[in-house]
């Protein structure tokens, strides 16, 4: 089963309403000066980028992604004011040392080969400039996808190897400061950055795994009808909800930044 990146909608739907609120806490703590040069790489639908413009004073700044409809998303939703270009981590389409500051949101963990990656985020960044990332605790504290994994492997032992925080073992804080260092990086720290997930109702927490957008809700979407029903059902008796039938749950990213 491969991850399905093509929705844009769906993935704000998803995730996108929750990376906001941690590309927020992610600036913050960069606390970069205005007038860089910014990259986004595995910009998605334009939300960090967007956040970039409105809180950093950019010179200027380019988004990069692989998918055409996250692309399309983000060009709709930044208009002119970024420069978008389709591209991978693996191969960055900018020049050397083209831009000061380099960062990438909730995309590390999907680039296959990490190491080139880096080595070709730090050949982007001039001297003196900074590559800076986040990903989810995906096997700690991202509640809305913790909840979701145990319950889908406590039905379907097999579910397990589709778990993110079974298949992406660098998202932790000693795989980023070694995959930071390896790379030539100086300085480089990491940092938690946490975030309340709440949920209006059950619904509002069920629909996007029903996308078929990313890990989860493709897993979700590749059962049959009654297995799906089966952990809607589960999943409805375990995740914790108030009398007002609002579910509120916490998750946490772990950001990481270095130098060139």
């Amino acid at each position: 089963m491969q991850d399905k990146w093509n929705d844009g909608d769906a993935y704000e739907f998803y995730v996108g309403r929750w990376s906001r609120k941690v590309g927020a806490g992610f600036l913050d703590w960069l606390n970069a000066p205005a007038g860089l040069r910014w990259l986004d790489l595995g910009c998605g639908t334009g939300a960090l980028t967007n956040q970039i413009l409105e809180a950093c004073q950019p010179l200027a700044v380019t988004g990069v992604e692989p998918s055409e409809g996250f692309l399309s998303a983000a060009r709709k939703r930044v208009g002119a004011r970024a420069d978008f270009r389709q591209g991978g981590g693996e191969d960055i389409p900018v020049e050397d040392g083209s831009v000061d500051c380099l960062v990438s949101g909730l995309v590390l963990n999907f680039i296959p080969d990490k190491g080139r990656a880096l080595a070709e985020m730090a050949r982007c960044v001039a001297p003196g400039g900074t590559v800076a990332a986040y990903v989810w605790d995906y096997a700690g504290h991202t509640q809305f996808m913790r909840y979701f994994w145990d319950a889908a492997v406590a039905l379907d032992p097999a579910a397990k190897a589709q778990d993110e925080g079974v298949r992406f073992p660098i998202c932790n804080p000693e795989a980023l400061q070694n995959l930071f260092a390896s790379a030539g990086l100086k300085d480089v720290e990491v940092t938690a950055i946490d975030i309340v997930t709440p949920f209006p109702d059950f619904d509002d927490y069920w629909a996007p795994f029903l996308t078929g957008v990313g890990p989860a809700p493709g897993y979700c979407m590749s059962l049959d009808e009654p297995q799906r029903n089966s952990l809607m059902e589960r999943l409805a008796k375990a995740v914790p909800t108030d009398p007002a039938g609002r579910i509120l749950m916490a998750a946490r990213c772990w950001a990481v930044r270095g130098t060139r």
